[in-house]
Parts: structure tokens; C-alpha cells; sequence
């Protein structure tokens, strides 16, 4: 459906979603002077705590907000993800994903869709009316889904991501100035496509959030050097979604949504280093980087985040342990991880899921055993090259929170309490009166 139809009298319901990875539910709560306009939007619409998913990391958090399924149906579990049958390993990009997604729900009902910078998208699809894949996507040319994309995308100076190296320099000015150029570019897109007026759904994502979080909330949290130049970049985003909304019509629904919240990262925790320290890991030889390089003794390893898996009988191609020992071992080392407390004193696990609680789903056979929500503070890793300590210090100071994540709608008819990230698709679905199955693992949250 485009502006014509419109004219001629379709007023179809619209749905415009502005993703803001990472962003925590009450770093908006506690500054309404630099989120004017989402406060505005919380006084006049909806607004409330948005529950993530296990494990709340971007990439397995992406494809479950937009498909309304846990990674057991998704197929996504992380950042990196194990091979069946084997122990090697992937980065996953958006054909791992396998549930389906909400724009093309939107799509088969005849209606218009514009996806613009959403991670784990990679290749974009050309079935929709246009696509920008994000995250991990290789260059501007391949992340387009045509030709008149690309050269939108030129036109505008468009970047995929916020250069992260720069973060990591003592000095995080250049760091800055990227991903304001970032943001700025994103907006300058999203604003272009905005004005085609062509869609139906518009669902755009703004990454650059997460990037200046991983590096600047420390300086936030601790009143740090960078703290005005994080808040001012936050400002400069807030002033982004305000004119977004002002130019929408009222046919058409705002939806402002993080995938996870964020918190101060003081220690990064080396989950593999431990696994190996308390003889749970081994490795065939000394020159080891890879989860191809265990042993046939390794009885458990680790997934980036905070994902634990026992390298048992019949699962993995080399497994040691039993699968009559399985709740038995699986407690073992519950118990272990249970154990472990930071340089501070303090327990590094707030809680521990069993996978089969919060995983289900035709591609459940990797998912972990066990895993691991931390206590704020502890960022769990888990490289196979050796680490000379389990707890380390990086050139981050910020960190992926479980809790947190938020939602505002300019719809005030939404019931945001108790929400998660599942909730998102079936909400907008509902709202473009899209007919759907109702397969989902969350609810809408619109009213009777």
C-alpha cells in the first residue's frame, strides 16, 4: 500500500518501530531532561519495563523480538553457536534464523515493509518492498536489497556500525564523533524512507546505542570523564525519535523498544579459564583457540554469554559424559558455578536456567544446559585461548543487563506491565490488523 491508496481513502492502520539496542529502561526514567521526548510519549501513550530473553545478547535477542519465538524456534542462541553434531562453531546471520519473521507476516498479508539496520538480517531480503541488513552485514553494497537502496545508503554517508576499535583508545573522542556520525547517518536514512510514505511497517534500528553504552556507561555510572558526552549523545538520539514521531500521522503507531538493558561492567569473567581451572575442561595440546580443541576428557565448555554446555554422550561427537549421569553432573556443576565469587567477594551468578525452562522449539538440540544470568557487574566470556586469570579487566566498562530493556508507544491503549521481548510481534501485528496464527511465545499487549 502506498500514499496513493491513502489518498483514495485506505486507512489501514501503520506501525513505524525504532529499535534502540541496548537502552535501559531507567537511564530514561532518571534523566527526563535529556529524553524529553520519550517522556512525553510515556505521559501521552504507553511506556513501561520490557523484560529480555536468556541469554540477553543482541544476537539471539534480534531474531526472537521479531519473530515472537524463543531461540528454541529461532535457532539463535548467541553471538556464536555450535554446529549439530560437531564442535564447530558459526557466527549466525539472518539465514540461521528460522522462525518467521514479522515482515514477512506482514508482507504475505499484502502489506508494505521497510527494514532498515536490524542485526542478524544478513543477506537482506529482496522479497520485501526494502531492506538494510545491520549487524555483521560485510558492506554497504551487500547489506542492500537493491540497487536504489545502495545508492541511498552512499548518498547519506551511511555506516553499518559504529567503528568499535576507536573504543577501545584511552582517548574515546574519535570513539565519540563515530558514532555520532553513525547515528546521524542512520537518522538521515530513516528519515528519507520515512518520508517515501510508501509503507505500512517501518522497523529500523538504531545500534549505535549499544556501542556507546559498551564503552561509556562506566563514565556514566561513576561520573566519569565521559559522562556529558554520553548524556549528550543520548540527547541528540532523544531529539531524533521526537521528530520522528511529530511527523507521523494518526493512522500510524510510534513503537520505541530496547532488546536488552545495560549496566556497569567491572570484571570480565573467563568462563572457559574456570571450566578449566576446576578440571571440568582440557585441551588437546597447548596451542588451543577454538571449542574444536578440547579433549576427549572434557566433561563441560562455555558459549559467549554465559551459555554452558556438557559435552555429553549421543550430543556432542565426542562426549564423555553419560547420559544416564546427566541431572547428576548438570548439578555438579550448578553447584561449581554457584560457587564462584568475583575479586570483590561478591557471587558472579544471580541465576542459573536450566535450558529446557526458557528453550523449546524444532531447533533446540543446541541449546545450552545450563545458563547463567550474572550479578551487574560480571561480564561473562568464553574464549578457548587461555586466560591467565578467570577474572580480567578489558576496554569496556559497560555490559548486557537481562532486566531492563523498555518499550514506549505513542498508543496508550498498550499494557506494558510484565512484558517481554516475545510480546513485540504479535503487538504489532495486532495493531496493522495483520491476521496471524497466534503461534507465538509471548502476547500482545493492545487491549481488547
Amino acid at each position: 500500500m502506498g500514499l496513493f491508496d491513502r489518498l483514495r481513502g485506505d486507512d489501514d492502520e501503520r506501525v513505524v518501530f525504532l529499535g534502540i539496542d541496548g537502552v535501559p529502561y531507567d537511564l530514561v526514567q532518571n534523566h527526563p531532561d535529556v529524553f524529553e521526548n520519550l517522556t512525553d510519549i510515556a505521559e501521552t501513550g504507553s511506556a513501561g519495563r520490557l523484560e529480555s530473553i536468556v541469554p540477553p545478547e543482541s544476537s539471539a535477542c534480534w531474531p526472537s523480538l521479531t519473530t515472537g519465538k524463543n531461540p528454541g524456534s529461532t535457532g539463535v542462541y548467541g553471538f556464536q553457536d555450535r554446529e549439530i553434531d560437531s564442535y564447530e562453531t558459526y557466527v549466525p546471520m539472518g539465514k540461521h534464523v528460522s522462525a518467521t519473521r514479522l515482515w514477512d507476516r506482514v508482507t504475505d498479508d499484502g502489506r508494505d515493509a521497510t527494514v532498515l539496520n536490524v542485526p542478524v538480517t544478513f543477506p537482506p531480503s529482496s522479497r520485501i518492498q526494502r531492506q538494510v541488513s545491520g549487524f555483521l552485514s560485510p558492506s554497504i553494497d551487500a547489506a542492500s536489497s537493491d540497487d536504489s537502496v545502495r545508492q541511498v545508503l552512499e548518498d547519506h554517508d551511511y555506516r553499518i556500525d559504529v567503528n568499535a576499535k576507536l573504543g577501545h583508545d584511552d582517548d574515546k573522542t574519535e570513539f565519540i564523533e563515530n558514532a555520532h556520525a553513525t547515528l546521524d547517518a542512520r537518522h538521515d536514512v530513516f528519515t528519507h524512507y520515512l518520508d517515501q510514505d510508501d509503507w505500512d511497517l517501518f522497523f529500523g534500528v538504531f545500534m549505535s546505542t549499544d556501542r556507546v553504552n559498551h564503552f561509556l556507561f562506566g563514565d556514566y555510572a561513576n561520573d566519569g570523564e565521559y559522562k556529558d558526552d554520553f548524556l549528550d549523545f543520548y540527547r541528540t538520539l532523544d531529539g531524533y525519535i521526537g521528530e520522528i514521531r511529530d511527523a507521523l500521522d494518526d493512522d500510524t503507531t510510534l513503537i520505541v523498544a530496547s532488546d536488552h538493558g545495560f549496566t556497569e561492567l567491572v570484571w570480565e569473567v573467563n568462563c572457559n579459564q574456570f571450566l578449566a581451572d576446576e578440571g571440568w575442561l582440557s585441551y588437546d595440546g597447548d596451542d588451543h583457540d577454538s571449542l574444536a580443541d578440547i579433549d576427549d576428557e572434557a566433561r563441560a565448555y562455555s558459549l559467549i554469554p554465559g551459555r554452558f554446555y556438557l559435552n555429553l554422550e549421543g550430543r556432542e561427537p565426542e562426549g564423555v559424559v553419560p547420559e544416564s549421569e546427566y541431572e547428576a553432573v548438570r548439578e555438579e556443576l550448578r553447584t561449581d558455578l554457584e560457587s564462584l565469587t568475583g575479586p570483590d567477594g561478591r557471587q558472579v551468578c544471580k541465576r542459573i536456567v536450566d535450558g529446557e525452562t526458557v528453550f523449546d522449539g524444532d531447533h533446540d538440540e543446541i541449546a545450552p544446559d545450563l545458563v547463567v544470568i550474572p550479578a551487574d557487574g560480571f561480564d561473562l566470556k568464553s574464549g578457548f585461548g587461555g586466560k591467565k586469570s578467570v577474572f580480567t579487566e578489558g576496554p569496556r566498562n559497560g555490559m548486557h543487563k537481562f532486566e531492563n530493556s523498555l518499550l514506549y508507544s505513542t498508543d496508550s491503549d498498550l499494557d506494558i506491565e510484565g512484558s517481554n521481548l516475545f510480546d513485540v510481534t504479535p503487538t504489532i501485528l495486532d495493531l496493522m490488523d495483520v491476521e496471524h496464527d497466534g503461534d507465538f511465545d509471548g502476547d500482545s499487549l493492545l487491549g481488547a
